[in-house]
């Protein structure tokens, strides 16, 4: 696997939900869009936790997961990419702001 200490987390996340989303669509098969999201949050984890120990890996890790679940309901109400693209943004947001930035001091 290749060194992703040096990428930022907010984008590995961005990518984990929306890539995710995609793949399921396009293959039909679910969870491959969670084996996705799985393999950005194990790119990030380590990240997080090398600047805030296991609170705050674990915070936005679940913070994440949450996100994919909030988009579903959200979909009902807004559409399907809108709401893929806003938690993706959500997300990835809370990550920059408590991880990545803090990493870039």
């Amino acid at each position: 696997m290749p060194d992703l200490t040096s990428v930022p987390t907010a984008p590995l996340l961005a990518g984990g939900l929306v890539g995710g989303f995609t793949l399921a669509q396009r293959t039909g098969v679910r969870p491959l869009g969670g084996a996705a999201m799985l393999a950005a949050n194990a790119a990030a984890a380590p990240q997080w936790y090398a600047v805030g120990g296991a609170p705050l890996a674990a915070g936005l890790s679940a913070a994440y997961w949450s996100a994919m679940g909030v988009s579903h309901p959200l979909a009902r109400r807004v559409g399907t990419w809108p709401s893929v693209l806003g938690v993706a943004a959500a997300a990835s947001g809370a990550a920059w702001l408590l991880s990545d930035r803090r990493r870039a001091r």
